[in-house]
């Protein structure tokens, strides 16, 4: 068991000397915490990263949303109409198969569990589908 002083882990909340007995494993992992916050601390200083991303600027928003144009937003509703329309003038099972495993993430081997198929045919059958697809898209255009 080792002696820690609260004090100096928490400052702001143990304004006296405040001493508990842990577990020399606690000990060891909250030295391991205070080396990496002060190599963090050093590599913030010598890159001169003094700034965050996460400030209510908007900075990271603007980074990571970039605003699409006029012509892109109606280029994405024209391709999802058409990506609708095709999956619509699949049979049933192959439009509800292709529309899970696609659009849902459901893999091939729990769409054929939960309708108590064979794997093959899940796998066959939006083969298929997507054939169809492209067919259907070829001849729309």
């Amino acid at each position: 068991m080792t002696q820690i002083n609260l004090r100096e882990y928490y400052p702001d909340f143990y304004t006296t000397d405040c001493t508990i007995e842990v577990p020399n494993e606690v000990a060891a992992l909250m030295v391991s915490y205070e080396r990496a916050d002060a190599a963090y601390y050093l590599r913030r200083y010598r890159h001169k990263a003094y700034y965050s991303l996460d400030c209510d600027d908007g900075i990271e928003n603007d980074i990571l949303f970039v605003s699409l144009s006029p012509c892109e937003i109606y280029e994405r509703k024209v391709t999802v109409a058409q990506l609708h329309a095709a999956i619509a003038s699949l049979p049933d099972k192959q439009a509800k198969r292709v529309y899970a495993h696609y659009i849902l993430g459901i893999s091939q081997a729990d769409i054929a569990r939960v309708e108590g198929v064979d794997a093959r045919n899940v796998r066959k059958s939006i083969r298929k589908g997507l054939r169809n697809m492209e067919i259907f898209l070829k001849n729309d255009h």
